[in-house]
């Protein structure tokens, strides 16, 4: 309302005079208001329904701090979004995979995903001076990152704290010190990636000489930091805290992990509570059965916010006239600009990784509008090497041009690496196996991106392989690779589904093969192969000759992976064939293999066909093509059926029963199979001669430790046979 003086000057003053001393006395009057978003995870959320009932109340914010989620909405919001754009972009968002660091599978070189299948990825450690080390978290953040630099429009140039129009700060806990770390300036989207750095789930941010985590363990509702950021004599708290868990669900080591970090949270937020005058606004929202990991459930979270902001009491008489507000929104709405012209790009911070190994996936070119999608594409393919803790980029003016950073940041514990496999595989009928495998990887031997991997197995199958992979360019198209290995193998005779022999095979090989990598997808080589291979009876009858076999000879392979998933996909399709002509000229063989399905609603169709044999000649018995076990004849044993020439095919149906959880990639499923195989000159089960057939019904999905199955087969001739996997194979 105006002043006594307004008033009387009104009488005495132009009408005009007269309004611009009334506007300004109702601006004097506003009090400043400071708005604190907490923390919570996916129940933070809600706090854009408390920003869409402030946007409709025209009620002006005169600065905001927040923690974790809390931060990413603050951030956003001062960034310039509105609170409509807000709720749109995180209902777009996959949450599920913006937790997984990696690319899509089919956005993974080639060389990567057959180390991925052999290795259980989860398990790599770093191999330094004073021993092993491990990673520090669950995911690194990758492409929550990026998200953040999406979310902002970094890709307008980098949000800088301190050039917001809305004064903002982003709370911070430094791991090393327990401190409460506060940002005022700098890098937003590095803030927002800080503070939401839970421990134990995504890696700490290395930030000026400190390992920063969510803000959430120190001030998880920063009241004190609207007074001090901006003199806020108003302030509207945001609480999404989740609530300390009963003691009846408090059943293991996450569970009480869980329960330590919601006390102090819970603590801290108690002491930012008590700070609240009389005039200040707290809002709690009933989040009742919203659990923070609940991403997809956001629309949800936001209308419950805006139901419990229009319940709060006092937050309408905060609302100012619609000309008032207009002018404040002004200040900070986004406005739209096209997209800038990237003038030059550069790679930088690289230590032992040549530079060429970003460029080559880098499709942008200097001259050209910055294409944001497609970067972040590149830069995910380019992480999904696996050399790298993330991959970044910023937009900078240097020079009186755009310059496009590429800042990947090498791991901590690179560039040797070890890492585990491991798979249990038992049988109704024939022998259950086991084994434990482990490999030692030396990467970027040399500028060109030389690699050295020792490999050893324990268990039914034993043996041990060094392997040197040579890039011949700074691509790393071409290569040269030398593999040795020696190993044990057991494997056994039939005859009427009775085992009648068991055998193991000692085998010493060397292949010296040069090739070329396919894009992303596949690979082609042409090489020589030494091989030694002996025979020894374990039990029963010694139908096979004891003499060592010998062989050499040119060997060609071609093999592509274009699969959508590590292990059990759900579109896309592989291949692999190779070719073996002995030197000799006694025999040659040929193995092919064609594996494909697509995904129609909540089913996935898929086919496979194989063949393995020879040409002309004899094979050895060690070389034979093999028939039974898991969706390969399923009704019989594995191994079962050996043969000079082997034919097989199914088609299959299966039902996704549901996901995996957050964090974690693939689904389970229901699945049935129909088979059919031929064998040509059996040697094992010498009577089955004609058309094979089997049916399976299975269970599977993927597990943190690989690929999981249990089922049944049949055979129409009689066999039957159960299965239990998990592992990696």
């Amino acid at each position: 309302m105006p002043t006594l003086t307004n008033r009387f000057s009104c009488r005495l003053l132009l009408p005009l005079l007269c309004s611009f001393l009334s506007v300004g006395s109702v601006a004097a009057e506003r009090p400043k208001v400071g708005l604190v978003l907490g923390g919570g995870g996916a129940r933070g959320a809600a706090h854009i329904g408390v920003l869409e009932e402030l946007e409709r109340l025209r009620i002006p914010v005169d600065c905001v701090a927040g923690t974790s989620m809390g931060a990413l909405v603050a951030g956003a919001w001062a960034s310039g979004l509105d609170a409509a754009t807000l709720r749109s972009e995180l209902a777009k968002a996959d949450w599920n995979d913006l937790f997984q660091d990696n690319p899509g599978y089919n956005d993974i070189n080639y060389r990567t995903k057959r180390l991925a299948k052999r290795y259980l990825p989860g398990s790599e450690a770093g191999v330094t001076a004073t021993g092993l080390v491990t990673p520090q978290g669950v995911v690194s953040g990758q492409k929550i990152k990026l998200f953040f630099n999406q979310l902002v429009h970094a890709d307008a140039g980098d949000r800088l704290i301190e050039q917001l129009a809305l004064p903002v700060s982003i709370i911070a806990t430094d791991i090393g010190t327990g401190g409460r770390v506060v940002f005022r300036q700098g890098s937003l989207t590095l803030a927002m990636r800080a503070s939401m750095s839970v421990p134990g789930l995504m890696a700490p941010l290395e930030y000026d000489g400190r390992k920063l985590v969510d803000g959430g363990l120190v001030d998880n509702l920063p009241i004190q930091e609207v007074r001090d950021l901006c003199g806020a004599r108003v302030v509207i708290a945001v609480n999404v805290g989740s609530p300390l868990l009963q003691v009846s669900e408090i059943s293991g080591l996450i569970s009480i992990s869980t329960q330590m970090v919601s006390i102090l949270t819970e603590q801290n937020v108690t002491q930012s509570l008590a700070k609240l005058g009389v005039d200040d606004i707290y809002i709690k929202p009933d989040l009742t059965g919203l659990t923070a990991a609940q991403f997809e459930r956001s629309a949800e979270a936001a209308d419950l916010g805006r139901a419990a902001a229009q319940a709060a009491p006092g937050l309408k008489s905060l609302t100012v006239d619609p000309k008032t507000y207009a002018e404040w929104r002004q200040r900070w709405a986004r406005k739209d600009q096209p997209l800038p012209r990237v003038d030059s790009i550069e790679i930088a911070g690289l230590k032992a990784v040549n530079p060429a190994a970003i460029e080559r996936y880098l499709e942008q070119k200097p001259g050209e509008h910055l294409n944001v999608s497609q970067l972040n594409r590149n830069l995910l393919r380019a992480y999904g090497d696996g050399y790298y803790e993330r991959v970044d980029y910023t937009l900078t003016r240097q020079d009186g041009q755009n310059l496009l950073r590429i800042t990947p940041i090498e791991k901590a514990w690179g560039p040797d690496y070890v890492r585990l496999g491991l798979n249990l595989n038992s049988t109704l009928t024939g022998r259950s196996t086991f084994s434990l495998r482990t490999v030692y990887q030396k990467t970027w031997l040399n500028p060109l991106g030389g690699e050295f991997l020792t490999a050893a197995e324990l268990g039914s199958n034993t043996g041990f392989s060094a392997e040197l992979y040579q890039p011949l360019d700074p691509a790393q198209r071409y290569f040269f690779d030398v593999a040795a290995s020696a190993r044990r193998e057991n494997f056994a005779l039939f005859v009427d589904d009775l085992r009648i022999s068991d055998y193991r095979n000692s085998i010493g090989r060397l292949d010296l093969t040069a090739g070329v990598n396919l894009g992303m997808t596949g690979q082609l080589r042409l090489g020589w192969r030494e091989d030694h291979q002996t025979v020894t009876i374990e039990t029963g009858l010694p139908t096979l000759s004891a003499e060592p076999m010998r062989s050499r000879g040119w060997l060609a392979s071609w093999e592509t992976d274009q699969k959508n998933q590590l292990h059990i996909s759900t579109t896309g399709w592989s291949g692999k064939g190779s070719w073996f002509e002995s030197a000799t000229g006694n025999y040659n063989r040929l193995n092919l293999n064609l594996d494909g399905s697509y995904q129609l609603k909540d089913w996935v169709l898929g086919m496979r066909g194989s063949y393995a044999g020879s040409l002309y000649g004899g094979l050895p018995p060690q070389e034979m093509g093999r028939l039974g076990g898991f969706l390969n004849l399923s009704g019989f044993a594995n191994d079962q059926l050996l043969g000079d020439r082997v034919s097989y095919g199914h088609v299959r149906a299966e039902r996704i029963l549901g996901r995996m959880p957050m964090g974690l990639s693939g689904d389970l499923r229901l699945g049935f199979a129909l088979e059919v195989g031929k064998v040509a000159d059996p040697l094992s089960e010498p009577r089955r001669t004609g058309l094979l057939n089997s049916t399976a019904i299975y269970l599977r999905g993927e597990t943190p430790f690989g690929p999981a199955y249990i089922g049944l087969g049949q055979s129409s001739s009689g066999p039957v046979n159960a299965y239990l996997f998990i592992g990696t194979p």
